[in-house]
């Protein structure tokens, strides 16, 4: 009894277990799918509603114009949208405008130049509301009654701050961004918000939730990035100021690239607070906020506006410097450093051209120019400036790309982050006698290995940065005019270039912190001279 019991348990242990391995795996595989397909699903819808709501938003601003013309039968927004912003604000001073028709002029005109270029990524409708609160103020505000335009990463309250990214969808801000509260407080009525690339690290302008913004110069054109929304709509007419940000060109290249100003201040200058990135954290090489207008003189008036009091209580990090107009007014001359070439990258030739003519203009007009080449660019650039960026590999800015689909613009830049570190610095040995440049980006890629390595790194950018300081006082220069890139890019060609092309404007970022140190009084007048440049 016993042996035949043993001998039907072994028969029962011959199993043929070919179909039960099988089924085990076309059931993981059928539930991988699914569960690939129900997250893709939950994407797609994800972009979908924030689609919806800026046609929303558009269509809501497009009855209310509609409706303040019925009301308004003389209206005429164009009289309005061709003033300068000086003109402007003395107007609604003066009371000759109504901020009511300035909004709605403004409105109108950038969903005209949204149909064409595509740089918006909502309508603010708060803004008509805040209309009642502007007509309770007094005429104290810098920016009374003026609409301006934020950058998509700029919080607003109950508005997402994308950075293009899916995974920061359905997040709206709970409060308003310390920069968007002080220029409501100078009575500024901040009314659209404006398109970004994917992850903001791009100097091209394009995301799979808004899509591809175009340069109202030339439509097979980039505006830039990543403030390239603001670029584009206020060359296209559709705002008069707007608010940008800027680690390594983020509002100089769109300023350059679309022919209007822009302005890089030095970090911290202004409030960073409830402003969003995908590198947030490293401390390497710092975001900035600032201006992008028309002239000289909005970028100045900006400045002006938003260096004050309420800036200085809201944030106490920032230094309660006030703006010095008596130096922007200045006639006094200037001793300008200067270099044409930083000894890494040639500047196209209508750059150079225009940084010749800038020179010739400034030592006519009695400045002296100084040569001040960069110092120890190649070294500086790569271990300090991309490689501080980079400090985590990439991996940071590549979970914000990853959480849904990767723009076209974006994904060469997505294969590198994707790479291996230890396959990164194996290319880099074998590309090295090929191109030492690409080598030496892929070394640079790979980031620091240990935090002791991240804090010699950063003790290393103090000391390059007091040696700049050093230099500068030697030769007791003001300010430093350098090239900048452009003409503007074909669209999508930016993606495909590596990040050496950003040596005119991401190692500037490292240093910039040297004005407060050496030329804090001269701040604003690098404003004229960069903006010589940009509409040369």
């Amino acid at each position: 009894m016993e042996s035949f019991n043993l001998q039907q348990l072994t028969s029962d242990m011959n199993i043929n277990w070919t179909p039960v391995f099988a089924a085990t795996v076309c059931g993981t595989g059928a539930l991988i799918l699914f569960w690939k397909w129900r997250n893709n699903q939950k994407i797609q819808k994800k972009i979908l509603n924030a689609r919806r709501r800026r046609d929303k938003s558009l269509q809501r601003a497009e009855q209310a114009v509609q409706q303040f013309k019925i009301q308004n039968p003389d209206f005429e927004s164009s009289s309005i949208v061709s003033l300068s912003l000086s003109e402007l604000t003395g107007k609604l001073q003066d009371g000759s405008l109504q901020p009511d028709a300035v909004l709605h002029a403004y409105m109108e005109k950038a969903l005209e130049v949204n149909k064409n270029l595509n740089c918006s990524t909502e309508i603010l409708m708060e803004s008509v509301e805040q209309l009642t609160e502007i007509n309770t103020q007094s005429k104290k505000g810098l920016l009374y009654g003026v609409p301006i335009s934020i950058k998509d990463n700029v919080g607003y309250k109950g508005h997402d701050s994308s950075c293009g990214v899916v995974g920061n969808l359905d997040q709206p801000a709970v409060m308003d961004s310390v920069v968007v509260t002080v220029l409501k407080k100078q009575g500024a009525i901040p009314f659209i918000k404006t398109n970004i690339p994917q992850g903001l690290l791009s100097y091209e302008c394009s995301n799979p939730i808004y899509g591809q913004t175009l340069n109202p110069c030339n439509l097979k054109k980039t505006p830039g990035g990543s403030s390239g929304g603001e670029g584009a709509l206020i060359r296209g007419g559709g705002s008069i100021l707007g608010i940008g940000t800027d680690i390594g060109g983020s509002i100089r290249i769109p300023a350059a690239f679309c022919g209007i100003c822009g302005f890089k201040p030095t970090s911290k200058r202004l409030s960073g607070q409830e402003i969003s990135s995908c590198v947030k954290g490293q401390k390497s090489v710092l975001s900035s906020i600032g201006p992008l207008a028309r002239d000289v003189e909005s970028v100045a008036l900006f400045m002006q506006a938003l260096l004050c009091q309420d800036m200085f209580t809201l944030d106490p990090n920032v230094p309660p410097i006030p703006f010095n107009q008596k130096v922007y007014e200045s006639s006094e001359p200037l001793r300008i450093g200067y270099y044409e070439n930083d000894g890494f990258q040639q500047p196209s030739p209508s750059m150079a051209r225009a940084f010749r003519e800038t020179k010739a203009l400034l030592e006519s007009a009695g400045h002296t120019l100084v040569p001040f080449p960069p110092l120890r660019l190649y070294e500086v650039f790569f271990e300090f400036a991309f490689k501080g960026v980079m400090a985590d590999g990439g991996r940071t800015l590549y979970s914000h790309l990853k959480s849904g689909p990767i723009d076209s613009c974006l994904r060469d830049q997505a294969a590198l982050l994707r790479i291996p570190g230890f396959i990164k610095k194996l290319l880099s040995v074998v590309l090295k006698p090929v191109s030492p440049r690409l080598s030496v980006s892929l070394k640079a890629g790979v980031g620091v290995g240990s935090i002791a390595e991240l804090w010699r790194q950063h003790v290393n950018i103090e000391e390059y940065i007091d040696e700049v300081i050093a230099e500068w006082r030697r030769l007791n220069v003001d300010v430093l005019l350098c090239p900048m890139l452009g003409p503007a890019y074909n669209l999508h060609y930016s993606g495909r270039i590596i990040s050496t092309y950003l040596t005119f404007t991401l190692l500037l970022s490292l240093f910039i912190c040297l004005v407060n140190h050496c030329a804090t009084s001269h701040v604003s007048l690098l404003l004229a001279f960069n903006s010589l440049i940009i509409t040369s």
